[in-house]
């Protein structure tokens, strides 16, 4: 990127990447996380998954900052006499955007990349080559012998698609940007209140298993115990083309952070957090979610007595394919949002709903 657009820790952001770390198997995102926040926080990690960074004064409120390390990915569930690997979805996969693509398995002995098969077009009749393809039609060839494939990758390893992260002006270009960079985000956030005198705790977590059930951030909920939180996760970005406005809300590349507005998200912190961004010209814009909002923030109103609770969301392109896309100032954005929100906050907030 160039030195106008450097407007974020590219080095910890491509490092967060690299790790295939789908859920319920994040040990590699997790531990160069944990190794970030080693540098300038208090740091711990629990036995679901979770990795945790803490600054401020020991015994006050906390504020829950979640970003989710995992990733969807592929489990091996069977193996043929010819030994191809058929797979099961780790998270909501479109089978189309796996055709052809290479993939890493996490075997025991070592990683194995393979190849996603599919009949090749010239051997297709008419009827296939209308169809759609679904996951139960493709297969992994590992170029090895059935004995070898057998002898080295065992039923229920995982794996993901294997694509190295790319910069291009100011955009991302990776997989598992969904969500690996809501896990960047509150650990920058978290690093740009390391020189602030802080009312609060102020927890981020690196939370696991969010694409099959936002099961970590219930966990992590439930261990903190925070009086807030905050969610950071992807949503679409809508200058691409199929995303309507109408459904998705305005939220182009260099529009800022995205906040939720709804049903499950508390109307204080939205309204706190627009405060904030206007006090400090932080762009952001707004979209509409009546129900759940589909990330780790349904997990933490729900948990215990309920934690009031806000999305911040970075406009992503191409969610749950090998090369998603998201701006760097966006990124930016949604790190300044959350830093100027907590610092604005009381030391004993109210975050009753009153309208």
């Amino acid at each position: 990127m160039s030195a106008e657009s450097t407007v974020i820790n590219e080095a910890f952001l491509t490092a967060l990447l690299a790790p295939a770390a789908p859920s319920g198997f994040e040990r590699r995102a997790a531990d160069v996380w944990l190794r970030e926040a080693q540098t300038f926080a208090h740091t711990d990690e629990d036995h679901y998954g979770n990795v945790y960074a803490e600054l401020g004064p020991k015994g006050a409120p906390a504020i829950l900052l979640t970003g989710h390390l995992d990733e969807i990915g592929l489990m091996v569930s069977h193996i043929n006499d010819q030994g191809f690997l058929h797979v099961l979805n780790i998270g909501g996969w479109d089978p189309q955007v796996l055709v052809g693509q290479r993939i890493r398995l996490l075997a025991p002995d070592g990683d194995v990349i393979g190849v996603i098969g599919k009949k090749a077009i010239h051997v297709m009749d008419e009827e296939d080559r209308r169809k759609a393809s679904k996951l139960e039609d493709l297969w992994i060839d590992l170029g090895l012998d059935a004995a070898e494939v057998k002898a080295r990758i065992p039923i229920g390893t995982v794996g993901v698609i294997e694509q190295p992260t790319v910069m291009v002006g100011t955009k991302i270009v990776s997989r598992a940007l969904d969500n690996r960079v809501g896990a960047f985000i509150v650990l920058e956030a978290l690093r740009a209140l390391k020189n602030t005198e802080l009312k609060h705790r102020v927890v981020a977590v690196g939370t696991s298993q969010e694409e099959i059930g936002s099961y970590g951030s219930k966990t992590a909920t439930y261990r903190v115990r925070p009086v807030a939180g905050v969610a950071v996760d992807v949503t679409h970005e809508t200058d691409q083309p199929g995303v309507k406005p109408e459904k998705y809300g305005v939220a182009p590349f260099g529009s800022g952070a995205n906040l939720s507005v709804g049903a499950m998200t508390s109307p204080v912190i939205f309204r706190q957090m627009q405060a904030a961004a206007q006090q400090h010209g932080i762009p952001y814009t707004v979209s509409a979610n009546p129900r759940l909002t589909y990330t780790d923030a349904d997990t933490m109103v729900l948990s215990g007595a309920g934690v009031p609770s806000a999305v911040v969301s970075v406009p992503n392109r191409y969610m749950h394919s090998p090369n998603e896309m998201v701006d760097a100032r966006d990124v930016k954005a949604c790190i300044d949002i959350i830093a100027a929100w907590i610092r604005n906050l009381d030391a004993q907030p109210d975050f009753t709903r009153r309208g």
